[in-house]
């Protein structure tokens, strides 16, 4: 009978240490996430006082993000390996559903286009992204019309033209595969550019 008291007791202590840690745990990342969100606006306030103060600093931070190509990629593989996910309380609203759209690119032909290729697609077809990456622009770009540029983790730049897009906002991240939106008849314009510099299109489209 004792054994018995004293092995139920044991049960309750060890429930009640396992109850301690996963508390003290869970506050340890409330603790983290809070000073994540701290540095990130403390951070942004630093940059945007200095640019309101300094005509060439800002000047110069326009050109290098806006004029030249600024690798988004390389800040945000640098951001998660000391601060981790860029995005606050990500695990506790992590949606673990898989996309329904996942699929692989497919063209009936390819002729050159300027800077890169014309793939001939059927009408209207869903443009899934080749790699995974960062939606850096979404715009009209000339001879290419509507275009998204989503600026893979190699810092490649990829540019889908012609497409209409669906449910995709700027500095989203997109999944391999995923869809990027709508080709407007029956013809897909991509070129790829790393550093500001045109690739040949023939080492990416097989």
């Amino acid at each position: 009978m004792d054994a018995d008291l004293e092995r139920i007791r044991e049960q309750i202590r060890s429930k009640k240490n396992k109850e301690d840690k996963k508390k003290k745990k869970s506050n340890k990342n409330i603790y983290f996430y809070i000073v994540k969100v701290l540095v990130v606006i403390i951070l942004t306030f630093i940059t945007l006082i200095l640019l309101k103060n300094n005509d060439k600093l800002k000047t110069d931070f326009y050109k290098y993000v806006y004029n030249n190509n600024f690798s988004f990629t390389s800040v945000n593989n640098l951001y998660q390996k000391y601060f981790g996910s860029p995005i606050p309380f990500k695990n506790f609203f992590e949606d673990n559903t898989k996309p329904v759209f996942n699929e692989k690119l497919t063209f009936k032909e390819t002729n050159v286009y300027k800077d890169g290729a014309e793939l001939k697609v059927d009408t209207n077809y869903m443009v899934p992204a080749m790699v995974g990456g960062l939606v850096v622009f979404i715009g009209d770009k000339d001879e290419y019309k509507d275009t998204v540029i989503i600026q893979g983790q190699d810092g490649i730049d990829i540019w889908y033209s012609n497409v209409s897009v669906n449910n995709l906002n700027l500095y989203d991240y997109i999944e391999k595969g995923s869809l990027i939106g709508e080709v407007k008849g029956e013809s897909l314009y991509l070129v790829f550019k790393k550093d500001g510099k045109v690739l040949d299109y023939k080492e990416y489209i097989s």
